[in-house]
């Protein structure tokens, strides 16, 4: 395979172009002329930054932490082979674990290999909009793949959304949780995740409860006026969408947060319930959205059939009072010569006044029975 090959030949990525930002982080400016994907890489001891009078490469980071202790702390955005090649030959990453973090699109999961962790992590983004309508996009996707170790920490992110700049600028604020090592960083990313998702769950309610108003809101005449199936479609495949990136992350939620690990501290592994918590109330809500859309799609497509039957209804009313005139008419239109009324003079008012009352006899009848 041509990834195992990349493996074995140590490719060490280019440096990329970096520069400090008010938090004293290295963040990665694309350059063309420097095809690197690291966002940023630093060393933490003791729960703080190692400063760095230049931006260190991994193999400078990790040469340092073997030295000195500590961790390193990488972070990439949509690596490709080449760039990552490096890396997971520095830090013995498994080649499985490699090729699911570049290509991305994978399920939220937990993996053990013998030094590491490997933990997929969906991200979701609620997108703004003004008016909900049957091509609206409701959430958005990315991806977080974390790489964790005895003394090191690889993020992979995929996708526009779920930048960690600001994650890392707030664990670097807290020394005495960052001193735990890699899995406080774990953490932290999974919680951001999941209060992420909490955030999303709330927006999406108020889009549903949107909906369920204009279903059972009455329209004119008190009847009603339903809104458009295509719309309530579009939100639940958006629900669908968001239920997939929650129902898989439950089980390993549940193994970081209840079975002992080598490289998860037992202090850490009491916050992941907390997160495992969270995460469990964001899927109840879910599977409740989902439901919730099933019921009112059927009530709106029984308001449809319901509204299409007071059509027909009234549409066979008015064709019973007609039928009456056109019987009349059909009856005296025949041209016999042995018809009596033809020539009689009352004829015409009798049989009009005898007309008009069936009609109106049959409107009174139809209407005091609610098929007009």
């Amino acid at each position: 395979m041509s990834m195992i090959r990349d493996l074995r030949a140590v490719v060490r990525p280019s440096r990329p172009s970096l520069r400090k930002d008010h938090g004293g982080a290295y963040d990665t400016t694309r350059d063309p002329a420097t095809p690197s994907a690291i966002v940023d890489c630093a060393v933490y001891r003791d729960g703080a930054r190692v400063p760095s009078a230049v931006p260190l490469t991994p193999h400078e980071a990790m040469r340092q932490v073997r030295r000195d202790g500590g961790f390193v702390w990488i972070g990439l955005h949509e690596p490709t082979e080449s760039e990552f090649a490096g890396i997971a030959s520095e830090f013995g990453l498994h080649p499985l674990a490699v090729e699911d973090a570049v290509q991305a699109h994978q399920r939220p999961k937990l993996e053990r290999y013998d030094d590491s962790l490997f933990t997929v992590f969906k991200t979701i983004h609620y997108v703004e909009h003004d008016q909900l309508d049957a091509n609206s996009e409701v959430v958005e996707t990315g991806e977080v793949m974390c790489f964790t170790g005895k003394d090191f920490f690889i993020t992979v992110r995929h996708g526009g959304q779920g930048s960690l700049r600001a994650l890392r600028h707030r664990l670097q604020d807290d020394p005495e949780l960052l001193a735990k090592g890699p899995s406080a960083v774990l953490h932290a990313i999974a919680d951001h995740v999941v209060d992420g998702y909490i955030a999303v769950a709330d927006a999406v309610q108020d889009d549903i409860d949107e909906v369920e108003t204009e279903v059972f809101s009455p329209g004119r005449k008190g009847s009603p006026r339903g809104t458009d199936a295509g719309r309530i479609y579009q939100l639940k495949r958006e629900v669908l969408e968001f239920k997939r990136a929650v129902s898989p992350l439950l089980r390993p939620m549940q193994l970081l947060s209840e079975r002992p690990m080598r490289l998860v501290d037992p202090d850490i592994q009491k916050y992941f319930r907390d997160v495992a918590d969270h995460l469990a109330r964001v899927q109840e809500q879910v599977v409740g959205f989902d439901e919730l859309l099933n019921s009112i799609l059927q009530a709106n497509l029984a308001q449809a059939s319901v509204a299409q039957n007071e059509d027909m209804r009234k549409i066979t009313s008015w064709a019973a009072i007609i039928a009456v005139p056109t019987m009349v008419c059909g009856v005296y239109g025949m041209n016999f010569d042995h018809m009596p009324e033809l020539h009689w003079k009352y004829g015409y008012p009798v049989i009009m006044s005898v007309t008009v009352a069936l009609c109106v006899g049959i409107h009174r009848t139809l209407k005091r029975n609610g098929w007009l």
